[in-house]
């Protein structure tokens, strides 16, 4: 692809994870509202996600998080995501990089966004770097596509969320 072409995929995709982030920063200031509730799956090997090595093992490639009741320590930082979330009720610390997210879905309102992520495209665009417009992901994201997917827990579909 020419270097003087304008990536209007990646502006949009920049965008769509800006609505992530002020809904966290949102939900960090005044709550979760009424019914909301969120699933966030994210890329396990995406560089930066901090998880625990059992769940790691038990999701090697993606892992859906459901941010509803039973959470606490939400913050956002640097654009990461940092909550505390109950596994077999023991309480674990995960960090999530907005970037890592592969799926963002809030079923109250049917309101779902579905992202390329690096492990695609191996590009993000960066407003701030006013040279290239984009920059690359780093190492590690690519194999959490090409690895087989293992069985795992409950699989959601989110067309279930989408308007008909």
């Amino acid at each position: 692809m020419s270097e003087d072409l304008l990536r209007y995929d990646l502006m949009i995709e920049a965008a769509l994870r800006d609505v992530v982030r002020e809904t966290i920063e949102a939900v960090v200031r005044d709550g979760l509202p009424g019914d909301h509730h969120f699933y966030i799956t994210f890329l396990t090997k995406f560089p930066g996600v901090s998880v625990p090595d059992y769940l790691r093992n038990q999701y090697p490639n993606e892992m859906t998080i459901v941010l509803q009741y039973q959470f606490s320590d939400l913050k956002l930082e640097q654009d990461n995501i940092y909550v505390t979330l109950s596994f077999n009720n023991i309480k674990e610390h995960l960090v999530v990089p907005i970037n890592a997210i592969v799926t963002f879905a809030d079923p109250s309102v049917n309101f779902a966004l579905q992202f390329q992520n690096g492990a695609e495209t191996e590009q993000v665009f960066d407003p701030e770097n006013k040279e290239s417009g984009v920059a690359n992901v780093g190492e590690g994201a690519e194999g959490a596509q090409n690895e087989q997917k293992e069985p795992r827990g409950e699989v959601i579909s989110l067309d279930k969320f989408r308007k008909k």
